[in-house]
């Protein structure tokens, strides 16, 4: 019987409660693992250069550093590529999604989503960027 590893999720936000409730919905389902949480981008490439990650799960708007450019920096960083590669990327807004379509493909990410999303609709998100990047490595 072969075990599949849980996807490993980095969520990455400047509001806690919105981290929070990422958590509730990921970590609802044994296939998905929250791994660590920043509360910017630099953070999260700090984290990502650090630990292997399936994921990203971050705020396309932040202080200090956003979503999108913490995208770019995740996926092109060197080191991130020595921990098996850059993460799959779930950015999420609660702006006007229309906005970020093309800069989030720019960046890199898998999907760009609003905040406010259906938990199904997000679980389905993190799968498909984590199937897309063990498909990668």
């Amino acid at each position: 019987m072969s075990t599949v590893e849980p996807v490993s999720a980095l969520l990455v936000d400047d509001s806690s409660q919105q981290r929070l409730g990422w958590r509730m919905i990921l970590e609802a389902h044994p296939d998905i693992e929250v791994v660590a949480e920043a509360p910017d981008g630099a953070r999260a490439l700090a984290l990502a250069r650090r630990m292997p990650l399936d994921v990203v799960v971050m705020d396309v708007r932040m202080p200090r550093v956003g979503g999108l450019t913490a995208a770019e920096r995740i996926r092109a960083d060197a080191q991130v590529r020595e921990q098996g590669g850059p993460p799959g990327i779930v950015l999420m807004t609660a702006l006007d999604l229309e906005d970020f379509v093309g800069p989030s493909a720019d960046a890199g990410a898998d999907t760009l989503l609003y905040k406010d999303v259906e938990p199904d609709t997000l679980l389905t998100a993190v799968r498909a960027a984590a199937t897309a990047r063990r498909a990668r490595a």
